[in-house]
């Protein structure tokens, strides 16, 4: 079993650089299919298992997808199957982004109802309206979602009831071909819906407004591939923020744009920390002493709830009671009962959690129940008494490249290694007594 092993104590010092961003590549590469002639080349691409997984989605399609270190070229120009399996899907959410891009280019696609980590329910509905306001018929079952049209789909004005980030972006790809013009209203405005924006203006595409809450698409005949660089991590960035913040540390974070983080900022900044623009990155210094804050969780540009774990481990270190509230995932508290283990003092009250501070962390074996979840756990060992053992660290690869080696780096005490689990210990000579008397 892979676990990674933090000793508590020390300040973190130095740069880290941040990744190219992980919600914003996976969207694009899948945007890659709808471009019928020519190769995109995407740059800046960080080496996780999600783009692993939703390049052997890409595969199974028959697109040519080449991985060249922090490269990925994407030749879709073949005729594509229309049709993603579940032994894929269920590994990543993002797989169902498939959808818009075959919709839109064949004027069919059959996608297994989608994965992901387990922190709450959500609802496609959104993405399924979208289609149909465009003309689409839609079937759910046996655990597929199948949607066809008759010819291009057609261009419609659809208001989302919420702005979720998945449907804006999954109907915005279908659109770019759609015959005429659809307007999309009550839109996400995450970064991430600019860049995928972005890179489909430069394979062709004609939108205009990503990044407000109005979206307007001039449908075109035909896309072709484009070259793009993905924009930087906005999560990684600020969880490294709070790596230097917790330690009482003094790190550039490079690559961190200011605008993708202003709300992490604020509250960061309210909390005591002292944070500095610099040409290349944002500079975290850590006070001696951290002051409480309370946080609601809200889309953009509200405070992420993809930062909210990573928060409540800074928010163990404050003098005073903290509340954290989660408005965005019903079930994203999971990891609460984890810091317990390392005698953290929190108390869930409905979608809130109320923290006393400070806790005097103490190392413990904890699990990973999610992605961000898997950071924060370390990011409290780094300030926990003694060893803290983090298990479960197949969610934690789905977002962050080389964690334990980027924190090595700054000077944290941790390591990552294969060690058996305890099933699969060869007894001790006391047990082997026991079990042959």
């Amino acid at each position: 079993m892979e676990k990674i092993i933090v000793r508590g104590g020390g300040q973190l010092t130095g740069t880290v650089k941040v990744e190219g961003a992980k919600n914003a590549v996976l969207p694009v590469i899948a945007a890659s299919l709808i471009a019928s002639e020519g190769k995109s080349i995407l740059k800046e691409v960080p080496a996780l298992a999600d783009v692993t997984t939703i390049s052997e989605v890409m595969r199974y399609m028959n697109a040519d997808v080449d991985i060249n270190q922090n490269t990925v070229t994407i030749d879709a120009s073949r005729e594509l199957t229309t049709e993603a399996p579940f032994e894929y899907v269920r590994k990543m959410r993002a797989s169902f982004l498939v959808l818009g891009p075959l919709l839109a280019r064949y004027g069919h696609a059959k996608v297994a109802l989608p994965g992901g980590c387990a922190i709450g329910s959500r609802p496609i509905d959104q993405h399924l309206k979208g289609f149909e306001a465009m003309g689409a018929k839609v079937n759910v079952g046996n655990g597929f979602i199948e949607a066809y049209a008759e010819g291009r789909l057609q261009g419609a004005r659809i208001y989302f009831d919420v702005p979720s980030v998945g449907a804006t972006e999954n109907v915005m790809m279908a659109a770019a071909l759609a015959e005429g013009k659809t307007v999309l209203e009550n839109c996400a405005k995450e970064p991430e819906i600019v860049d995928l924006a972005n890179y489909l203006n430069k394979m062709g595409a004609k939108v205009i407004g990503a990044g407000t809450e109005t979206i307007r698409i001039h449908g075109v005949e035909k896309l072709t591939g484009a070259e793009h660089t993905i924009i930087p991590d906005r999560i990684e960035a600020g969880t490294f923020m709070v790596a230097a913040a917790i330690s009482k540390g003094n790190v550039l974070v490079k690559n961190a744009e200011l605008e993708h983080v202003r709300s992490l900022v604020a509250k960061m900044e309210e909390m005591g920390v002292i944070i500095q623009e610099e040409e290349d990155g944002l500079r975290v210094i850590g006070p001696k002493k951290l002051k409480a804050v309370d946080i609601k969780t809200m889309p953009h540009p509200g405070f992420p709830t993809d930062m909210q774990s990573q928060m409540m481990a800074l928010m163990l270190q404050a003098h005073g009671t903290s509340v954290i509230t989660e408005t965005v995932f019903e079930n994203r508290f999971m990891h609460v009962e984890e810091f317990r283990r390392m005698n953290a003092h929190l108390k869930i009250e409905g979608r809130s959690v109320i923290v006393e501070g400070p806790s005097d962390l103490q190392g413990a074996e904890v699990a990973a129940t999610d992605l961000r979840a898997g950071a924060a756990l370390i990011l409290a060992g780094l300030v926990a008494d003694g060893y803290t053992r983090v298990t479960e660290l197949k969610h934690l690869d789905r977002g962050y490249v080389d964690f334990a080696e980027k924190l090595r780096g700054l000077g944290a005490d941790v390591e990552r290694i294969n060690e058996p689990a305890a099933e699969e210990m060869e007894p001790t000579t006391d047990v082997k007594s026991s079990l042959s008397s």
